[in-house]
C-alpha cells in the first residue's frame, strides 16, 4: 500500500550533523504513525525514534535522546530524522517504517507495516 525510500545517509566525522530522509509514496501518509529504526552490523535492528499522524507524540531512544531530531511534513509526504553531534556507535544502516491507520506510533519494531529499504550513516572517529 504505501512505499518507503530514505536518503541522506553519508560519511561524517565524530560531532558531526546528518538530516535523513524518508519520503513515502501515496496519498495517505497523514494517517502513518512513523518511526526510524537503525541496525549495526552484528546487531540486531533497533527503535531510534518515532512519530504520531499530527506529530504531537514523539519518543526517542535513550542513546540518541538530545541528539537527534525527528519530524515530519505530511504536505511532502517525508518525515525526517536530523541527527546531531554524531558518534561512531551511531554507524548502521537507517530505517524509515509506517504503521497504518487506525493503530498508534511505537517503540516496537514488530508494530510496523510498512518499511523502507535503509540508508547508510558511517560515523569516522
Amino acid at each position: 500500500q504505501v512505499q518507503l525510500v530514505e536518503s541522506g545517509g553519508e560519511l561524517v566525522q565524530a560531532g558531526g550533523s546528518l538530516r535523513l530522509s524518508c519520503i513515502a509514496s501515496g496519498r495517505t501518509f497523514s494517517s502513518y504513525a512513523m518511526g526510524w529504526f537503525r541496525q549495526a552490523p552484528g546487531k540486531e535492528r533497533e527503535f531510534v525514534a518515532a512519530i504520531n499522524r499530527s506529530g504531537g507524540t514523539i519518543y526517542y531512544a535513550d542513546s540518541v535522546k538530545g541528539r537527534f531530531t525527528i519530524s515530519r511534513d505530511n504536505a511532502k509526504n517525508t518525515v525526517y530524522l536530523q541527527m546531531n553531534s554524531l558518534k561512531p556507535e551511531d554507524t548502521a544502516v537507517y530505517y524509515c517504517a509506517a504503521i497504518a491507520f487506525p493503530r498508534v506510533v511505537s517503540t516496537r519494531l514488530n508494530d510496523y507495516d510498512y518499511w523502507g529499504q535503509g540508508t547508510q550513516v558511517t560515523v569516522s572517529s
